[in-house]
């Protein structure tokens, strides 16, 4: 693993990883030349941490046509527990489902083994709401997840989108990351955080700089994080980064950019020192109790 890695190194389902990861969902967003260059651009700046999911429409097979065959170090996470139908995105939590979704990965990613899989619940905002026949106890995806994990189809469960109680339900089947909707703004999730420190747990947060969802209040446009990023002469967006990796030191960052100019600067929060003073002004913020 390369000591430059941004934002320095920490561990995921026991493979050392960069802390600052990328998210290829935005990959969607600009042609497959372009997508390709930006992958390989990841690849190089040091990042061996990738979230994609094959309900993305292209961003596995834009992964696996620009890194196949992986290094050794590519530490590969999809998700599971929605899928498309046509152009819609739809629930989809039954096991069967799951299984099918990880069969996908695999075929998509040109891989034998996807690295961790992340359940998504959906049980909560953000984003789709299981109803009917997608309502599923969490213990049965837990065990066709275990089951996929024994079969070496998976390497690492993580869970997303769920609750402290939730995701103390699941630590017994072994869980590598959570992945929840989290920013200096919003700590609602604190709780589940809190599991994961007790724990040892990979945190890996959705939306760390908000987003248009209610209660994901931007972060970019606090005036607290903007007088402190004209201070250290940087930017907001790279402030609300660099205290999410002060604030836990498991925390694993994947902020997506279809944008080598945003890549850069995601990098570069790595490399960002919040004084004490200003971790201590940035701690008392949050929008969401």
């Amino acid at each position: 693993m390369n000591r430059s890695a941004p934002g320095g190194i920490a561990t995921l389902a026991a493979h050392p990883v960069a802390r600052i990861g990328y998210g290829a969902m935005q990959l969607e967003r600009i042609d497959r030349d372009s997508a390709l260059a930006m992958l390989r651009r990841v690849v190089a700046a040091g990042i061996n941490h990738i979230d994609t999911a094959h309900f993305y429409v292209s961003s596995n097979d834009f992964v696996r046509d620009a890194l196949a065959p992986y290094s050794d170090d590519l530490v590969l996470v999809s998700k599971v527990g929605a899928d498309l139908d046509g152009d819609r995105l739809i629930p989809a939590q039954q096991p069967a489902q799951l299984r099918a979704q990880v069969e996908a990965n695999l075929a998509t990613l040109g891989t034998e083994q996807v690295s961790v899989i992340n359940l998504r619940r959906l049980d909560a905002p953000p984003g789709l709401i299981a109803d009917g026949d997608q309502k599923i106890d969490l213990d049965e995806q837990l065990a066709e997840l275990v089951a996929l994990r024994d079969a070496g189809k998976i390497g690492a469960i993580g869970l997303s989108n769920v609750s402290a109680d939730q995701l103390r339900q699941a630590i017994p089947a072994g869980i590598a990351c959570v992945q929840n909707s989290y920013s200096v703004l919003n700590r609602a999730d604190e709780p589940v955080l809190d599991l994961c420190r007790e724990y040892g747990i990979a945190w890996v947060p959705f939306f760390p700089l908000g987003s248009a969802f209610p209660n994901q209040p931007k972060v970019g446009s606090d005036s607290t994080v903007r007088r402190i990023a004209t201070d250290m002469g940087a930017t907001p967006a790279q402030v609300g980064l660099a205290w999410l990796l002060a604030h836990y030191e498991n925390t694993l960052l994947i902020a997506g950019t279809a944008n080598p100019d945003h890549l850069a600067e995601n990098i570069a929060a790595g490399e960002l020192r919040l004084s004490v003073k200003s971790l201590a002004a940035l701690d008392k913020l949050a929008a969401v109790d």
